[in-house]
């Protein structure tokens, strides 16, 4: 099945939905056709793997429950060829679920019920951190031209702590303060996650890359420095907090 877009010709990035609930993949057909996404579905794990080869898709929408083969288990295959873009999608809660997720490739997850505009929001954050196949960029709505989510998302705000991503500033209780490359790519990928935990693994594979081999205790050396930066009381961390077994994890943003 595919689902066309608003007009945009190739510009538009194409997302490959995995889901087998038909009410969820029509209604998000819809979203994200408005939202200048091609869409693509597939039904169970199997016609996945097939519909990736045939569509190439930009990204993947991969829901966790699946017949025939789990997503888990589709997301392991795929992360085995490629290197695309996939968001997890669980209608479970579990910390459990999340990581093992993360531990096997994904890129991020959304737990239903999810609003449209967050989903499209984390869609827009993992492309651009993945450049395209044709080489053009991410376009934020049909026609190639910024949208308000696009625009929105370049600024992350968490509480009192603003992060800039396109002037690569970071602002603390209004105040601004020098943060050096890989403490600010770190900190962008636990903001762009706030309240999610962050696998160690993941975190280093992210902001050092799957290639590192390095001491991992750097990673712990670069969240105390952050602290330091961020937090009101670093020896008591609120905003940071570490996840025992797991990793960390950015405080989440106010409702």
């Amino acid at each position: 099945m595919s689902v066309a877009g608003a007009p945009g010709g190739p510009t538009n990035p194409t997302v490959l939905v995995v889901d087998d609930e038909e009410a969820f993949i029509e209604a998000l057909a819809v979203g994200l056709g408005r939202e200048g996404f091609d869409v693509e579905v597939a039904r169970d794990g199997a016609e996945a793997l097939e519909r990736f080869d045939e569509v190439a898709p930009d990204l993947v929408l991969l829901d966790v429950m699946l017949p025939t083969i789990s997503g888990v288990d589709v997301c392991r295959a795929l992360r085995q060829r490629s290197d695309v873009p996939i968001i997890m999608v669980t209608a479970r809660a579990s910390e459990i679920d999340t990581v093992v997720g993360l531990e096997v490739g994904a890129d991020d997850y959304v737990t239903k019920p999810y609003r449209l505009r967050e989903l499209v929001a984390r869609m827009r954050a993992v492309l651009r951190r993945h450049p395209r196949r044709d080489g053009h960029g991410v376009p934020a709505e049909p026609g190639g031209g910024p949208g308000p989510v696009d625009a929105f998302e370049d600024v992350l705000v968490v509480g009192d702590v603003e992060l800039d991503l396109d002037r690569h500033e970071l602002r603390v209780r209004g105040e601004a303060v020098s943060v050096p490359l890989k403490e600010f790519e770190l900190l962008t990928v636990l903001m762009e996650n706030a309240g999610r935990v962050m696998p160690r693994s993941t975190l280093i594979d992210r902001v050092w890359g799957s290639d590192y081999v390095g001491d991992t205790k750097t990673l712990d050396v670069h969240v105390k420095r952050l602290r330091a930066k961020v937090e009101p009381d670093p020896s008591h961390p609120t905003l940071i907090t570490t996840i025992r077994g797991l990793g960390y994890k950015f405080a989440a943003p106010r409702p």
